[in-house]
């Protein structure tokens, strides 16, 4: 399912795998004045804390996650001049060294696409109504949030970053 927060903004939840390439071309082709583009591509890691991961699950209540990933979109407008955001988040049972999540960021600058992204990361790994259960070889967890994700949110929030 596809929403555009603004013509230039996309936030999309999918099952499927989606190609850099193409948001690439398409930042390209729908933003303004760009001097900068930023990527991030997360990725299920094949270790977790304790043992080696076989799968991540990730589940979601579509109408609370599209509503939270653009209310992220337009706060990261407020603190910066953007072109343009692209956020892309799987869901569903994906194996090792699959893409989970895509977040990019057009601006005439590379500071505020660099800041951008990074907030934007920071904070959909905690504001994001997002489940995830890793399936180890030990059996399957559900992933708790992370101290250092928290305390990276507190900070933006803070203004210290």
């Amino acid at each position: 399912m596809m929403e555009r927060d603004a013509l230039q903004d996309l936030v999309q939840v999918q099952r499927d795998d989606f190609s850099v390439t193409e948001h690439y071309q398409r930042l390209q082709q729908t933003a303004g004045n760009t001097g900068a583009v930023v990527f991030f591509v997360g990725t299920v890691r094949a270790e977790s804390e304790t043992d080696p991961v076989l799968a991540l699950e990730l589940e979601h209540y579509p109408a609370m996650t599209e509503k939270s990933l653009r209310s992220l979109v337009v706060e990261a407008r407020s603190r910066w001049s953007l072109d343009a955001i692209t956020i892309v988040h799987r869901v569903g049972k994906l194996a090792v060294g699959q893409q989970i999540v895509l977040v990019a960021v057009s601006s005439r600058h590379r500071d505020e696409a660099f800041l951008s992204a990074r907030f934007l990361m920071d904070t959909l790994k905690t504001q994001a109504p997002f489940w995830k259960k890793e399936h180890r070889r030990s059996g399957a967890y559900w992933v708790a949030a992370r101290e250092q994700d928290d305390a990276a949110v507190a900070e933006w929030r803070q203004g210290n970053r």
